[in-house]
């Protein structure tokens, strides 16, 4: 096999074992290549980056940023980067947003290794891949196969890519101290992005910003949330 035109990958998932089995398979492949790993939404913009993978494989469900976010600033820093998502969730509505934000394609995490290695290579392409189950469903919602290019569904009311940040470290339970060392930015500044987020969403309370968080999906119930 001609190195040269070896797939570079690059995996986010927050579990170890997972990323490990991905890349057992992937590079099995012999034409795909995995250059690196990240365990939270954050770390995979950063890798993502520096390393300028091909394709990102890239779950939802993920701490200080999820995948949805993730999958936004990817696409905004390394447009030329195709990003797969794998998800255990083939719920409409979350194909419907990552499409939307620019990603190559849709997985449930029951995919097999051939049609995994197979949508890594198509979204290489410039192709967009979907599960078959996804199609399916996507075709019964909408009553034909439509363009994932051309969806338009965005359930957050104009929320920033700063505001979508703060609200998922909100509703992961950590203070705005912490929110600021995660961001890197003040308190005051946090203090801002949330009274801006509450003023937005019409919430007034932080218990009440974690339930918009779980329904917009901008965290889902399998994100270890802090109770305080």
């Amino acid at each position: 096999m001609n190195t040269a035109k070896r797939i570079t990958v690059m995996l986010a998932d927050d579990h170890t074992v997972v990323r490990e089995g991905l890349r057992s398979l992937l590079e099995a492949e012999g034409d795909i290549e995995v250059v690196g790993e990240a365990a939270t939404g954050r770390e995979a913009v950063d890798l993502a980056r520096k390393l300028h993978p091909t394709v990102v494989v890239m779950d939802i469900a993920m701490p200080l940023l999820n995948g949805l976010e993730a999958t936004r600033q990817i696409r905004k820093a390394v447009p030329e980067t195709r990003i797969l998502i794998l998800s255990a969730h083939a719920d409409d509505a979350y194909v419907d947003q990552v499409m939307e934000l620019g990603a190559a394609g849709y997985l449930i995490k029951q995919t097999s290794a051939q049609v995994l290695a197979q949508a890594v290579r198509e979204v290489q392409q410039g192709k967009i891949f979907l599960s078959p189950t996804i199609t399916r469903g996507l075709r019964r919602a909408h009553g034909h196969s439509p363009d994932p290019r051309g969806w338009v569904r965005r359930p957050s009311p104009n929320l920033s890519s700063r505001e979508t940040e703060v609200l998922q470290l909100i509703a992961e339970g950590k203070a705005n101290k912490q929110v600021a060392s995660v961001l890197g930015i003040s308190v005051k500044t946090v203090e801002k992005h949330r009274q801006r987020l509450m003023e937005k969403l019409n919430i007034h309370d932080t218990a009440g910003l974690t339930r918009y968080a779980l329904a917009a999906g901008v965290i889902e119930s399998s994100v270890q949330v802090t109770v305080r």
